[in-house]
């Protein structure tokens, strides 16, 4: 429950299990090096000196120690969850512990506790929002309009978060800059496809313990998740098939070996389902009812609406737990059955750690550095979505190679002067 006392206050689940947590953190800090450079300029510069910040992210190691790295830099942070079965909480109970950091986030909490926690981070009236689904973002708009006239910013850190961003842009309720941090390069072209590649068959294999070698996957939506996801089920011997509304990503798809087919088909086709698309009941009613019996579903995009879980269950026998995250759902008129894994969250984070700390390394670069960005440029930016120049891009990947003893060549003066002229020809 929550605690009030003269440090700080938290609503986590066990303080008592700060001592795992911290054992964790510090491992996964060995896989971060370009985090902890950075953390080491910012306490040198303490950029975001008197700074509050609220970040809504899924409360891992990896989290903690973008969280260690913010407040080396002086800012004031508040952590929740962005969902409700991401949290860590042998993490948790370290953050409150160990650094002193406010964390109201529990593993399995309802929605209802999710939104309080939402409230109580706004309610600290924060400067900055680095958010994950832009679900504080929102909020704020919402009822907290009188605080948003006072935010420095915010950044993004999933591609549904953007696309519900650029909507608030649309419709021009936007009070405030936002850094959409997913797009950086260092970003979505590592965390997306190798991250969630890696993440999301280690979260299915954890729940089921089920070979994927010879079985038929159907990945739902071939963006850098989507091909991450793709790659890794190929290389653990699955037949992939996959989904798409884009055209040209499905051209991608086909050129990279897999076949391209409508859900309605694959549907009856799949042994695994896995969907990364940020959109809404991709997999619907129609789809669950032909599937075979003991297909496997889960959802690898930020939320559970990518499954129509309401039809799923009025079609349904009241569900059963058959392992932990999986429940069967047994349909009244076929008698076959589909295995939902957890409860069609995030299979990476639900049933599994997330992605490996090594890549989130890059990605949580990426959201320091956007904080330090909307602090010095505070008040000159438009309140639109924005990505971050290319030179912190180039900055964060340059460390990295840097981390892994890794050189590569420069352009010459002569190249220079070739690629910015005109009139050098063959």
């Amino acid at each position: 429950m929550a605690q009030e006392g003269t440090v700080i206050q938290y609503d986590i689940k066990d303080i008592d299990l700060a001592e795992h947590g911290k054992q964790r953190i510090e491992w996964a800090d060995r896989e971060m090096p370009v985090l902890s450079l950075i953390r080491e300029r910012f306490r040198e510069e303490r950029p975001l000196d008197g700074v509050k910040i609220v970040a809504c992210a899924h409360i891992t190691t990896e989290t903690a120690n973008l969280a260690r790295t913010l407040k080396a830099g002086g800012a004031e942070s508040i952590l929740i969850a962005s969902n409700p079965l991401s949290t860590q909480d042998d993490v948790a109970a370290s953050l409150v512990s160990d650094w002193n950091i406010p964390v109201f986030a529990i593993k399995g909490e309802s929605t209802e506790t999710y939104n309080r926690h939402v409230r109580i981070a706004l309610d600290s009236k924060p400067d900055i929002i680095i958010d994950d689904g832009s679900d504080v973002v929102a909020t704020m708009l919402q009822e907290y309009e009188d605080y948003a006239d006072k935010i420095i910013g915010t950044t993004e850190e999933t591609t549904t978060g953007i696309v519900r961003l650029e909507a608030m842009q649309k419709a021009g309720v936007m009070k405030f800059p936002s850094i959409a941090v997913n797009d950086a390069q260092t970003k979505h072209f590592f965390d997306n496809r190798y991250g969630t590649g890696q993440s999301t068959l280690d979260g299915i294999i954890r729940a089921t313990n089920v070979l994927l070698a010879g079985k038929n996957l159907v990945v739902v939506g071939y963006g850098w998740c989507g091909k991450g996801v793709a790659m890794r089920a190929r290389g653990l011997g699955a037949n992939v098939l996959v989904t798409e509304v884009d055209p040209i990503k499905a051209v991608e798809a086909v050129m990279d070996g897999f076949r391209v087919l409508p859900m309605n088909k694959a549907a009856k086709e799949g042994d695994f389902f896995v969907t990364v698309t940020g959109n809404r009941h991709v997999i619907d009613r129609d789809h669950f009812a032909s599937m075979k019996d003991g297909a496997i579903v889960c959802n690898s995009g930020h939320f559970d609406l990518e499954l129509n879980l309401e039809a799923l269950a009025e079609m349904s026998e009241p569900a059963k737990k058959r392992r932990p995250f999986v429940e069967e759902y047994k349909n009244k008129e076929t008698g076959r059955s589909v295995m939902v894994l957890g409860e069609g969250r995030l299979i990476n984070l639900a049933a599994a750690e997330g992605h490996p700390a090594s890549v989130m390394d890059m990605s949580f670069a990426n959201q320091a550095l956007a904080a330090e960005f909307l602090v010095k440029n505070r008040g000159e930016l438009d309140h639109t979505v924005h990505v971050l120049p290319e030179e912190v891009d180039q900055e964060i990947a340059g460390l990295k190679l840097e981390s892994l003893g890794i050189d590569i060549d420069s352009l010459t003066p002569e190249m220079i002067e070739y690629l910015s002229s005109w009139e050098t020809g063959t």
